[in-house]
């Protein structure tokens, strides 16, 4: 697994034929399983004439009524994701256990024929409906989605990512593919559900579905929804793990671009309501109300609640568990990103493959399930057990399976499971020989390989969880080779293990910690982690990308990352800028404007006043598409070229220029205008923004885009150095920073000695 081929495959996406030669703001990428339309969004406030009158205008109690509402979605957030968490866990608790004990009760009357039929059918149904339901109601809900709420929260916008189809069917079609003994999880799938809750909130609800509300319709930009999001993709980890402080760090270090203390606020507000409902509604079921929930689920007992005892000679074994976990996670992500190339070339073909791929992955994995537990050898029940063994008709650590009495099958205890009960299996106390060398590692490889062909199947599918699984079952597999020869149990490799794991393939090491000490409430834990996670990473780090920016890299999202490349330092803004320019004057002939918006497919115009407003052509702002769109729809022409008068403002409302729903947006061919309305005249000073970011053609392309970012603009115009020259030369958008569009413009600059810099110092990439 050299380190050149692997950047090599990370720098090439998967749409390199769909890209426009004409560098432009609206592009391709893969969104779920389709091929979609993406834009930037505005981040920016538009400072014209229009906005500054109704600020002016709003009144304390309006802005009181806007903070206000702020909180109540924080706090509606917490109440529905925690309501949706819990329901997932409740349904995939039950669907998955009635088909184990229905299994399972045939097994023991000798049926294993009839049982294999019932385990594998039942899991290619499940399969097949989570295929079905996404490929055609909601490709979008593909996948995990948290590359697409990430690429969201960093710019990137694309149809149908929030909307109430992809809600509903990310989770039930999650719902579906994690009962049927995938080896995929629930918490990505959480983190877009919880992301499509509030962008549904913050719009006001669906409009295609007339579900709206009009009370909650404050939030008409980009800027607050971005908030709004990033609260829901931190609720969803926490609901995935009862792990409030988690799931607001999760969203800091991994998923949000921007980040303000104001909100951070809000997002520790929604974790923890989402902690408390949790915490209500388990009470609930512990009670036995709730059928199988309760028997296992993450979110349902502390995993792990030993007092962990260590001393200095145990570091030496946590270091190694470290650089091993590191090199297995680089690994996994290469071959995932193998397997997601090849699947891509299968899913060129139509639907009907991308269906007949998940089948034959259920069919494979049902095999394995069912077939890989006859190979181990049954162990004598122990006499201390602190379960009944075994166990039979509910989770356990002693599953039965085709042992005789007084007798268990430790990898069916592990691999005939659910996940969560897989997790818990390996995590738990006093177990240390419980489980056979073999078993737990025909257990690691299986689910090493299985993940990865897993998950780009064409259904809501999650890795967090079986990163988790396989991860415990490598760090267990050390802790039984070390033996007595370390103080640690084995419960306790098996959680250092899930977290070098993460460490390797995520690369997150705060949150990832924090999120593990709440899952085994033991806070003893904290110094092995934090060794463990800061080695994993740093190694990692030295072959590949994390996971996530490894598939928004395959799908083609242009993401942009905190820091510059070294031979963006080389190269000028004037040396990326391409063209042609289209410039619009501060009061145009509707034809011209019409023919601009038809011919183009760019979302801001330069707005250049010339004589008689001005001795010499000077730059006066930047109108966006969809403003100009909303100006065309209104007719608010002129018959000569004139500027407007002050009732012209007076015709518009705040609302005709706000946001439209993610991902939906006006068409210019929608606006029908008579021959007469193409020779009038449209005034475009008053909803121009005056005051746009610029920067001049002679700055550093490295400097340029940490503005760009920094900032979280769409449009930068590139203005001159010299005053003999046209007023705008270009416009610079996130497209216009991504390595693809440069280096096809200067192949020349070469990258391959910063790559080895880079790969020498990972912390500093």
């Amino acid at each position: 697994m050299p380190n050149s081929t692997t950047e090599d495959s990370v720098a090439v996406p998967l749409l390199p034929s769909l890209r426009r030669a004409t560098n432009s703001t609206s592009q391709v990428a893969i969104v779920g399983a389709n091929v979609c339309p993406i834009e930037s969004l505005d981040y920016e406030i538009a400072e014209n004439d229009f906005f500054k009158q109704d600020w002016r205008g709003r009144s304390k109690v309006e802005i009181f009524q806007y903070v206000f509402m702020k909180w109540l979605l924080c706090f509606c957030i917490g109440i529905i994701v925690s309501l949706i968490g819990f329901a997932n866990n409740l349904a995939v608790e039950n669907l998955a256990g009635v088909k184990f004990v229905v299994t399972s009760n045939m097994m023991i009357t000798g049926r294993f024929a009839m049982g294999f039929v019932v385990f594998s059918v039942t899991n290619l149904i499940l399969t097949l409906f989570a295929s079905v339901i996404t490929a055609f109601v909601a490709p979008a809900a593909a996948g995990s989605g948290i590359p697409e709420v990430k690429a969201y929260l960093n710019g990137v916008d694309a149809p149908e990512i929030f909307s109430l189809r992809t809600l509903i069917i990310k989770i039930i079609g999650n719902i579906s593919a994690v009962s049927a003994s995938l080896l995929i999880g629930k918490a990505g799938p959480m983190v877009h559900t919880g992301a499509c809750v509030a962008s549904i909130l913050g719009q006001g609800g669906s409009k295609r579905y007339r579900l709206t509300w009009r009370w909650l319709r404050f939030f008409k930009n980009d800027r607050d929804r971005r908030d709004l999001v990033t609260c829901g993709a931190a609720a969803g980890i926490a609901a995935s793990f009862r792990a409030p402080v988690g799931g607001v760090l999760f969203a800091l270090e991994e998923m949000s671009s921007w980040w303000r203390s104001a909100l951070l606020w809000r997002i520790f507000f929604s974790t923890a309501v989402v902690a408390i409902v949790l915490r209500a509604l388990i009470d609930v079921c512990l009670s036995g109300k709730c059928g199988l929930f309760g028997k296992g689920g993450l979110i349902m007992f502390d995993v792990y609640s030993e007092n962990a005892s260590y001393h200095l000679g145990d570091v030496l074994p946590v270091l190694l568990l470290g650089v091993v976990g590191g090199i297995l996670g680089s690994l996994y992500n290469f071959l995932l990103d193998k397997v997601l190339r090849a699947y891509n070339y299968i899913y060129e073909k139509g639907v009907t493959w991308k269906i007949l791929l998940a089948c034959a992955i259920s069919i494979f994995t049902s095999c394995l399930l069912f077939g890989l537990p006859f190979l181990a050898s049954c162990q004598p029940c122990p006499v201390d057990a602190l379960e009944e063994c075994p166990t039979i008709g509910r989770s356990g650590n002693f599953k039965k399976y085709q042992c005789p009495p007084g007798h268990y099958n430790d990898l069916a205890s592990l691999i005939f499971n659910t996940n969560d009960d897989a997790i818990k299996n390996l995590f738990s106390k006093n177990t240390d020989f419980e489980f056979h060398y073999f078993s737990v590692l025909v257990f690691f490889v299986t689910c090493f390989f299985l993940s990865i062909f897993s998950y780009g199947i064409v259904a809501p599918a999650g890795l967090f969880v079986p990163v988790i699984v396989t991860g415990a079952s490598y760090g267990r597999f050390v802790g039984m080779l070390l033996g007595s020869n370390s103080n640690l149990n084995h419960g306790l490799f098996a959680v250092l293990g899930a977290a070098s794991f993460l460490g390797g393939t995520m690369r997150m090491t705060v949150s990832t910690c924090v999120i593990l000490l709440e899952l085994t409430n033991n806070l003893l834990l904290l110094p092995m982690m934090m060794v463990v996670l800061l080695i994993s990473k740093t190694v990692a780090d030295g072959f590949n990308a994390n996971i996530y920016n490894l598939i928004m890299k395959l799908k083609g999202f242009p993401y942009l990352y905190s820091h510059a490349e070294p031979y963006m330092r080389q190269l000028l803004v004037g040396d990326v800028v391409t063209g042609p320019l289209q410039v619009f004057n501060g009061i145009e002939k509707v034809e011209t404007i019409v023919h601009v918006l038809k011919t183009t497919n760019h979302n801001g115009f330069p707005v250049v006043d010339g004589p008689p407003l001005a001795a010499a052509p000077v730059l006066h702002g930047l109108i966006l598409r969809a403003h100009i769109l909303t100006l065309l729809k209104k007719r608010v022409f002129m018959p000569s070229p004139v500027a407007c008068d002050s009732n012209t403002l007076s015709q518009f409302k705040a609302e005709e220029f706000a946001k439209k729903g993610s991902g939906r947006s006006d068409k210019i061919e929608d606006v029908e205008l008579s021959e007469e309305e193409l020779n009038m005249y449209l005034d475009l000073h008053p909803f121009s923004n005056a005051s746009p970011y610029t920067v001049v053609e002679t700055m550093s392309l490295a400097k340029a885009l940490i503005l760009f970012r920094e900032v979280g603009i769409r449009h930068l115009l590139v203005i001159p150095k010299t005053s003999n020259r046209p007023p705008v030369v270009g416009i610079l958008t996130r497209h216009d920073f991504m390595p693809e569009h440069i280096l096809g413009l200067h192949p020349s600059v070469s990258r391959s000695k910063w790559k080895r810099l880079r790969i020498r110092l990972p912390f500093f990439s």
